[in-house]
């Protein structure tokens, strides 16, 4: 199983995440995803560069794989634009970039005034934009015209293009998005160690395409110090079912999050510096069927993190 490392853009600074890149990959980790918010979830993580300049830094520093976790290619940003910053992304990276994307969230697709659209709408201007993405790539040599439903191109080509188009790996928590990460998919994203929404992806036409997770960590001396840190940065990790696809601010996180008890962060994220803990959860991604997990740190002890991973955690992954 590969193991990467996941720069979280809503808590750190531009050059916080590049000195993260530079130490993940000294510590063995194999690859990247980011972050792509307009707001933090909630106003204590402080931070969201955009994320296309962090991915153009990120190329000058580190040799890693880099995947978006996850861009929402519908609302905020017209697919076409996209279409154009990952292929830009994919060249600076020299082909190791993925797109990965999803149906999004109000906190980062509504800033603009646009309706938030149901769920099953966002999934269908999710396939569309995909289709757009894809139709200008395979035309690098020609203008390209789209007439769709939800969206419409113009005259529009990407002249700089990497010599394969960027893969578009889907998200998906439901079974209607997991089925369109089977369908339209490169290859399928969750956060969520679900060996059923693994498994519903390959049979409904995944096959063995690549299949990524993702978890959080708080790196601390004890397990309460590192909750205590959780409980302050991503109390949102607690905010249940679609509320967090639906509510439009941070203020409204931090008033949802009023409701999340502190021990609910031992649950949430691995907290502590136990390597146990981090193997264990390692080992339920790799069970449910997930081909690569990648891990974020959670607060100001990176470097304490990484020497764990180097020191620990990949040592006994080897063994």
């Amino acid at each position: 199983m590969k193991i990467g490392y996941f720069l979280s853009s809503e808590e750190f600074t531009p050059a916080e995440l590049l000195e993260q890149a530079r130490g993940a990959e000294q510590a063995g980790f194999e690859a990247l995803w980011i972050s792509d918010h307009y707001h933090p979830w909630v106003d204590a993580q402080g931070q969201s560069p955009f994320v296309w300049s962090m991915i153009g830094a990120l190329s000058q520093v580190t040799t890693l794989p880099v995947t978006t976790a996850v861009t929402c290619p519908t609302v905020r940003i017209h697919p076409a634009v996209l279409a154009q910053a990952a292929a830009t992304s994919a060249v600076l990276h020299n082909g190791r970039f993925v797109l990965g994307v999803g149906s999004g969230e109000a906190l980062n697709e509504h800033i603009l005034g646009d309706a938030w659209p149901n769920a099953d709408t966002r999934l269908e201007m999710l396939e569309e934009a995909v289709e757009v993405m894809r139709k200008l790539w395979a035309h690098p040599d020609s203008f390209v015209d789209h007439e769709g439903k939800h969206y419409r191109v113009e005259n529009a080509r990407i002249y700089t293009m990497p010599e394969k188009p960027p893969a578009i790996y889907v998200s998906g928590f439901g079974p209607k998005a997991v089925d369109l990460a089977a369908r339209i998919g490169d290859g399928y994203v969750s956060v969520m160690p679900d060996g059923d929404m693994v498994r519903r992806f390959r049979e409904n036409g995944g096959g063995d395409k690549p299949a990524q997770g993702g978890f959080k960590a708080c790196f601390a001396p004890t397990e309460d110090e590192a909750v205590e840190i959780a409980y302050r940065r991503w109390p949102n990790a607690g905010v249940p079912g679609e509320l967090s696809q639906v509510l439009p601010s941070p203020k409204h996180f931090e008033q949802a999050s009023e409701m999340v008890p502190k021990d609910k962060m031992r649950e949430a994220h691995v907290c502590g510096s136990d390597p146990e803990a981090h193997l264990e959860q390692i080992s339920a991604y790799a069970k449910a069927g997930f081909d690569e997990v990648y891990v974020s740190n959670i607060g100001p002890n990176w470097a304490g993190f990484f020497d764990l991973y180097r020191e620990k955690v990949f040592p006994a992954l080897k063994n």
